[in-house]
C-alpha cells in the first residue's frame, strides 16, 4: 500500500498500580483489536500513547504501566508502541526517595524525540510539554516572575521541535523532507480550544490553565516545519480544531488553499475514562484515497467514545458516512518513482529476475524518457538525477548476485543517464561545479530544483537539436535495457498513464 499508516491514539490512563483499571484496559484492548481489523495489511500501525500514563510515578504505578504497555505489544496489532510523558507521570510524589526516573523507567522523551517510518515517509515528532504548561500555576500563587519563565520555557519548546527534526532533515531520511507527513504529538494542548469549556479545575474555568503558556511561537515553528496534525490529551476532552496562516513562501496560485499553511490539532479524552469523563481514543489513517475521479492522500480520523457511566465503544461522529472526519494533507504526497524504489531496493536483501524487472519499469517508464513527454528541462533533469541515484542503488545489490550479461547492461543505461543529465544541464547553463553538487545530493526536490534553475534553456541554445539529441539518446537507452528482456519504448510517443 503507497505511503499508508495508521495511528491509534490513547491517552491519560492514570494507572494507579492497584490493579483497580485493569478490566478497563482489557476492554480497550478488545475495542482496539475490532477498530484495527481493517488495517491489517498496513504496514506501519502505531499505538501512540499522549501522556499521563499513571495517576502518580509511584514504583507499583510505574510497574503497572509497563505489563499494560506490554500487554499491548502483545496483542500484535501494532508494529510499534510510542509514549510521551504527561504532567502527572513526572510530578514528584509526596514522601518518596529514590523514585526510578520516569523519563527512563518508561522510554520516554525528555525533550523531543523524531521518529522516521520510511515506507510511509511518516516523521512523527514526540514533544515533552510539561515544562510549558500553564498548569504549574494551579497554585494560585501567580507573579509576573513565574509567568515569564513559562513563557520562555514555551518558547524552548520550539526549539526544541525544531531541534528534533532540523532544517535540513535526517541522514535516515529516503526522500526530500518537504515530501514526508509529519505528525506532533505532545501532552498538553497546544492552544485554547472550545470543546469542554464548562469544565471546571480548582472551581475556576480550567481554560487559562490548560494550554501552553506560548502558544502563538509554538504554532508558527510548527507551520514552518511542515506539521500536518497534532496530537494531544491532558483535559480529557474529545476536539478537532484546524488552524492556518498564511504561508511565506507561497507563490502565486489560482488556489487560494496554498496561501494558507494549516495545521489540524486533535485531542483524545482519557481513554480509561478518568476523572468521570467519558472515555475515548482516536484511530488516524493516513493513505490515498479516490475523491473527485482522482487519488489524493488523505487523513481519516475515527474518534470513538464510551459514555461515563459505562457501555461500549461507538464512533463519536455517527452522523457522518462511515463515521469517519476526512481532512485533506495540505499538498500531493504521491512519491516520486524513483524515491518509492529507492526504500524498496533498500529493503530487499536479495532481489529476484521479477523484482529487477519490476523495479526497471518504474524507474525508466516515466514522461522524461519518452518523446514530448516532459518539456522542461528543469523537470527532466531532476528525472534524471533522482533516477541515475535509484538505479545506482539496484547496480551496486545487482552486481552482487546478478549475472554478468545483466551487470554489463546496468553499466551501460547508467552511462546513458549521466549523459542525459550532462546534457539537460547544459541546456539550462548549469556549470560543473553546480551540477557536481546536483549529482551529491541523493535527496534533491523538484521543487527546491525549479527555484534554484532557470526555467527556460540558456540564451543561444538551439534547442530543436538538443530535443532531438534527447530523443537518440533515450532510444539507445531502450536498446540497453532490451540486453535486460524489456522493450519500454523509450524515446518515443509516451504510455498511457505514465507518471511524471
Amino acid at each position: 500500500m503507497d505511503r499508508s499508516f495508521v495511528i491509534a491514539q490513547i491517552s491519560d490512563l492514570h494507572l494507579d498500580g492497584s490493579g483497580r483499571l485493569l478490566a478497563t484496559i482489557e476492554a480497550l484492548i478488545a475495542a482496539l483489536r475490532e477498530r484495527m481489523a481493517g488495517f491489517a495489511d498496513v504496514p506501519d500501525r502505531i499505538l501512540l500513547i499522549t501522556g499521563d500514563l499513571v495517576h502518580d510515578p509511584t514504583p507499583r504505578a510505574l510497574d503497572e504501566a509497563l505489563a499494560v504497555i506490554a500487554s499491548f505489544r502483545q496483542t500484535g496489532l501494532f508494529t510499534d508502541i510510542q509514549a510521551i510523558a504527561g504532567n502527572h507521570d513526572v510530578k514528584r510524589p509526596s514522601h518518596r526517595a529514590g523514585r526510578p526516573d520516569v523519563y527512563d523507567y518508561l522510554h520516554l522523551p525528555r525533550t523531543s524525540k523524531s521518529v522516521y517510518y520510511c515506507q510511509a515517509g511518516l516523521d512523527l515528532v514526540l514533544l515533552d510539554s510539561n515544562r510549558a504548561s500553564l498548569t504549574t500555576l494551579a497554585s494560585g500563587n501567580i507573579d509576573q516572575g513565574t509567568y515569564n519563565a513559562l513563557v520562555a520555557d514555551s518558547a524552548r519548546l520550539s526549539v526544541d521541535l525544531a531541534g528534533s527534526v532540523g532544517s535540513a532533515g535526517r541522514a535516515d531520511y529516503a526522500e526530500p523532507v518537504e515530501n514526508l507527513v509529519r505528525v506532533l504529538a505532545l501532552h498538553h494542548h497546544p492552544l485554547p480550544q472550545a470543546t469542554g469549556e464548562g469544565k471546571r479545575f480548582l472551581g475556576a474555568p480550567d481554560e487559562p490553565l490548560m494550554y501552553l503558556a506560548a502558544p502563538a511561537t509554538f504554532l508558527e515553528a510548527a507551520t514552518s516545519l511542515n506539521v500536518n496534525l497534532v496530537l494531544h490529551g491532558h483535559r480529557h476532552v474529545e476536539g478537532l480544531t484546524r488552524y492556518s496562516i498564511p504561508d511565506p513562501r507561497a507563490t502565486l496560485s489560482g488556489d487560494d488553499e496554498a496561501f494558507w499553511r494549516t495545521i489540524y490539532v486533535l485531542s483524545c479524552p482519557s481513554s480509561t475514562g478518568q476523572a468521570g469523563d467519558d472515555a475515548g481514543f482516536n484511530i488516524i489513517h493516513f493513505g490515498p484515497m479516490s475523491r473527485a475521479g482522482r487519488t489524493e492522500h488523505r487523513f481519516a480520523i475515527a474518534r470513538y467514545s464510551r459514555p461515563r457511566n459505562g457501555g461500549s465503544f461507538g464512533l463519536l461522529d455517527s452522523n457522518l458516512p462511515d463515521g469517519i472526519i476526512r481532512l485533506p494533507a495540505g499538498q500531493d504526497f504521491s512519491r516520486d518513482p524513483a524515491f518509492q524504489s529507492m526504500i524498496e531496493i533498500a529493503s530487499i536483501a536479495t532481489l529476484n529476475r521479477d523484482q529487477v524487472a519490476a523495479l526497471v519499469r518504474r524507474l525508466l517508464t516515466r514522461r522524461a524518457f519518452y518523446a514530448d513527454g516532459e518539456p522542461g528541462w528543469a523537470n527532466a533533469l531532476h528525472t534524471y538525477l533522482v533516477t541515475s541515484h535509484a538505479w545506482g542503488d539496484l547496480d551496486s545489490k545487482l552486481a552482487r548476485s546478478g549475472r554478468k550479461h545483466d551487470v554489463e547492461a546496468f553499466a551501460a543505461v547508467m552511462v546513458l543517464l549521466g549523459r542525459l543529465i550532462e546534457q539537460s544541464a547544459g541546456v539550462l547553463g548549469v556549470d560543473h561545479v553546480q551540477l557536481d553538487e546536483l549529482r551529491a545530493n541523493r535527496l534533491i526536490s523538484c521543487d527546491d530544483l525549479r527555484r534554484e534553475l532557470p526555467g527556460l534553456p540558456r540564451a543561444g541554445t538551439d534547442v530543436e537539436a538538443e530535443a532531438r539529441q534527447r530523443l537518440k539518446l533515450l532510444r539507445d537507452l531502450n536498446e540497453r535495457v532490451k540486453a535486460l528482456g524489456l522493450d519500454l519504448g523509450l524515446g518515443g510517443e509516451v504510455l498511457p498513464q505514465t507518471p511524471r
